[in-house]
This record gives C-alpha cells, structure tokens and sequence, in this order.
C-alpha cells in the first residue's frame, strides 16, 4: 500500500458489536470478551470488566509504553490491572485497518480461540465495519531502527510499503530454519498470515506448565511439535507455518505503535521483546519518525 493511499485512507471501527468466550493459553482461564464500536482517534482500548475495586483503573490503551511483560506474548498493564497474549488480536485489529475499538474483557487474558487471528479476523467481517469522518494518520519511518540481544535481531526501515520479512531457526528437523518475506497489500494478511498458528513444542510442555505457563494449551489452539512428527491430526495450515505466526506476532506488537506503520519491519530468531524494544527506540526520537 503506498503512502499516497495510505494516507487518504479513512479511520476504521466495526460496524456492530462482538461477543465471544474462551480459555487463555497461559493461564488456562475462561473469559468473556465484548468488542464495541469506538469514536475516531479513540484507538484500540481495553478494559477489565471484572475490577471491582473503584481505585483502580480499569482501562488501558493499547500502546507500547504501557507493555510489561514479554514473557512468551505481550501483555499490557497500566499499573492497577493488565490483559496478556493480546497480540493475536491486535494482529488482526492491524490486518483488518481497524483504527478504533473498545476491549471489554473479564479477566486477565485474552482467549487463545485457535492459536491464530483467523477467528478474529471471521468476527470482525460478520460485524462489519464502518468508514469514519477522518483520516487515518500514519507512523512513517524516517530512519533506519535496529536492536539485537544476542544472535536476536530487529529493525525497521524507510519504506513507501508495510512490508515485513522474518527468519527463524529452531533445533528441530521439523523446523530448522524457515523465512518469510510478505508485502502486506490488498487485504493479503487475511490468505497470507491470519491462519498461522502458535506452536510450541512436546518436550517443553511439562516444564512450561510448572513455571505456570502453556496451561490452557492444547492440540486445538496451537501446533505441537513432537521430536518426529506434528502432533496435531491435521498437520499444518502453511509448509512455513511457524515463521508465518512469528510474523502474524509482530504485526500484533507493532499496532502498539499506536498508528498503522509504514516501513519495512525485519526480524531474525526474535520475538516479543525485541519488537518492544524497537517500538521503544523507534519512538523516544522524534527524528525517527513522522506522523502523516
């Protein structure tokens, strides 16, 4: 998408509101959640409908800086209450330019509904969605952006595109390496990246759920890999599944910008902190950036 069109882009809400329910990956706990249509320039908002306590505050925008923990998703807080594994569902806010909506959810995380975005993205087309009376405003990247830890690798890029590339390599002859390299225009997300699911492996699951993790995970709401074979009947959605979800992960953290981003997003065996990190350096320099 150039940034002409870009630009001249109207802001998105949905047209009627979303209901649905379901069990977090990590926690294991039921939710409900509801979506509701949200005024221009709002942005994307969540709030705990199960806080009671009237000191604290329920709502949290969904914003880079209001991050606090990484730890295997991306999880949100504003000091009184949080929401984790958002970035699912913040991929597919992203993917379907919606600029505006309200979260309402009654516990801590968001339901992991099938390990991907593509039941998100299926609510989202049957609410519809509505055009609003402003434009869309746009994070172009003016400078080149780059973090590390490690052999782990970000960076962000001038581009007239949101383009995206990612490149994985895990010690599994299921996996090895795998790259990607997507240009995301003319609704692409949704055949392209909405179906890649999250993926762990059988090795891991035991020691995960005694750090208290991967409770809620199962063979329908992620891809299991086995020292052999992939556990699940189906097998894959993508020959190159896992890196697919890695970036379908990082359209979601990037929509913490605040903004559609226009510029090419590059990530090497990274993950969630990383692109943290880079939104952190990208944003504290206003040289890096302008906002069109």
């Amino acid at each position: 998408m150039i940034a002409s069109t870009f630009f001249k882009q109207k802001q998105k809400t949905i047209k009627n509101e979303i209901s649905f329910s379901g069990i977090g990956l990590h926690s294991g706990k039921k939710s409900q959640v509801t979506i509701k249509p949200s005024e221009v320039n709002s942005g994307i908002n969540f709030f705990r409908t199960d806080v009671s306590d009237l000191k604290k505050n329920a709502l949290i925008m969904a914003l880079w800086h209001n991050v606090s923990s990484t730890t295997l998703s991306t999880t949100i807080s504003n000091g009184d209450v949080s929401v984790s594994t958002i970035e699912h569902l913040m991929s597919a806010l992203s993917g379907m330019h919606i600029d505006n909506a309200l979260i309402l959810i009654d516990g801590p995380e968001i339901p992991i509904m099938d390990g991907s975005s593509k039941p998100f993205i299926e609510l989202f087309e049957n609410a519809g969605l509505v055009k609003q009376d402003e434009h869309r405003k746009i994070l172009k990247v003016i400078k080149e952006v780059e973090v590390s830890n490690g052999d782990s690798l970000v960076k962000i890029l001038p581009s007239n595109y949101f383009s995206i590339d990612f490149e994985i390599v895990f010690d599994s002859h299921l996996i090895n390496s795998q790259s990607c390299q997507l240009q995301l225009i003319n609704g692409n997300y949704k055949s392209d990246v909405a179906s890649a699911r999250t993926f762990g492996f059988e090795k891991d699951v035991q020691k995960l759920r005694e750090k208290g993790y991967a409770l809620g995970g199962s063979l329908e709401n992620a891809v299991v890999v086995g020292d052999n074979n992939i556990l699940n009947k189906g097998g894959l959605r993508f020959k190159d599944e896992f890196v697919r979800h890695k970036i379908l992960d990082s359209i979601g953290d990037l929509y913490l910008a605040g903004y559609p981003v226009q510029g090419y997003f590059s990530g090497k065996k990274s993950g969630h902190y990383l692109n943290n990190q880079l939104l952190n350096k990208l944003l504290s320099d206003h040289s890096n950036f302008e906002i069109i």
